[in-house]
């Protein structure tokens, strides 16, 4: 058994008897193994939207204690397979049952750290995404190289590999050891200092140093380190789901707090007044910036601020806002947050969550400060997994 607590537990399946009405044959397996990437692959598709429909139903009910919302179906992804822009793969010594292939470079065994799958062909991942992780892996063992340990051996830690799906390019991130290696085939190198690992670190570049990426209208640059949506046609679905429930009419001001590399915000600001977007990470600031002028966007402005001293400082700088959208991580808003985006008054506030289970207290904190949830649309981001996406939409009716 895994983790254990009050109410619930984690258990390993030790030998399949008889196998439900409704399993079907994993598609993705590595080295024997089935993806640990696409834990939920055994259920057909059909399935597994029922079941993220009645995760956020769940959700909604017992943690946000909600009985009488409209949550409207569940939008499935576009494509079931073969959907995912970034994957991150790890470098590892080849175990006693595989081939003396060194070094390997997959993931980790589903509940191990001290092992690594190797893969070949991952279904979650395109042709190219597959085909440049396995070219850094033939050049490593050709030059020789190995997987770094917590010890001081070994050169290799990581792999991130980002597709611009509308773009065709192919990005890719070596993260290894502070050591010498030669030049690898790749874009980017990023040497990570002691044994801890990571994707942190001081970066040179060896090729393009942006992704660049097509989302809907809009042509985004995208930084190394900045976030972006792993499915992008999925994304557009979601986005268009948030500038539905936004219900813009040209004149509004909307806040997009944790605007990222600012794709939601951006996207709606042909329909807006005014877009100001907020985000920590100064990197994504600057990337926002760059994707306002890229896009001919005149009235977008980004600042760097953490949401939970960023917000009343904002207000002051651009009046109160008629609609907020908020894409917060999977965390969750903090109670403190949550009052300041209470203290906006906004008309509308549209949440993108990542997480149904964190949104919907979120959520109730809202409703019992004078919001109205309106509606509340699941959407597919992540087939083949459990997690689910979902937008949510509240209404002012109280002070």
């Amino acid at each position: 058994m895994g983790k254990s607590k009050k109410t619930w537990a984690e258990a390993a399946i030790v030998e399949l008897l008889e196998a439900g009405p409704d399993r079907i044959a994993d598609t993705c397996v590595h080295g024997g193994e089935p993806c640990p990437g696409a834990a939920w692959q055994g259920l057909p598709y059909e399935r597994q939207l029922a079941e993220k429909q009645a995760q956020v139903a769940e959700a909604l009910e017992r943690l946000g204690r909600f009985t009488d919302v409209e949550l409207e179906p569940i939008l499935p992804a576009v494509e079931q397979w073969r959907y995912r822009n970034k994957l991150e793969y790890s470098f590892g010594a080849p175990g006693p049952d595989d081939p003396p292939a060194d070094p390997v470079l997959g993931f980790h065994a589903r509940g191990r750290w001290d092992r690594i799958i190797d893969v070949d062909d991952c279904r979650l991942a395109t042709a190219a995404n597959n085909e440049a992780r396995n070219a850094v892996r033939e050049w490593a063992r050709a030059e020789g190289l190995h997987a770094a340990d917590d010890f001081g051996a070994g050169e290799l830690r990581n792999l991130i590999v980002r597709e611009g799906r509308r773009t065709g390019q192919v990005q890719t991130r070596l993260v290894t050891a502070a050591a010498e290696i030669p030049r690898p085939p790749v874009d980017l190198h990023t040497v990570i200092e002691g044994p801890s690992g990571g994707t942190a670190g001081p970066t040179g570049v060896l090729g393009e140093e942006f992704l660049r990426e097509r989302l809907g209208d809009l042509e985004l640059r995208v930084s190394p380190g900045a976030f972006l949506q792993t499915n992008t046609e999925t994304a557009e679905l979601l986005y268009g789901i948030a500038r539905e429930y936004a219900a813009l009419g040209g004149d509004e001001r909307l806040f997009d707090l944790y605007c990222g590399i600012g794709t939601i915000g951006l996207s709606m600001a042909a329909d807006a007044g005014e877009v100001w977007g907020i985000e920590n990470i100064a990197e994504a600031i600057v990337d926002a910036e760059a994707n306002a002028e890229l896009n001919g966007i005149g009235n977008a402005r980004f600042r760097v601020a953490d949401a939970r001293l960023g917000i009343r400082p904002l207000v002051e700088e651009a009046g109160r806002p008629d609609v907020v959208v908020l894409d917060p991580p999977r965390a969750g808003l903090s109670a403190k947050i949550v009052r300041r985006v209470l203290e906006c008054e906004a008309d509308r506030i549209v949440y993108v969550s990542c997480n149904p289970t964190t949104m919907a207290p979120n959520a109730r904190q809202m409703v019992d400060a004078g919001y109205r949830l309106a509606r509340v649309r699941p959407v597919d981001m992540f087939p083949q997994t459990p997690h689910i996406e979902c937008v949510a939409l509240l209404e002012r009716v109280g002070p």
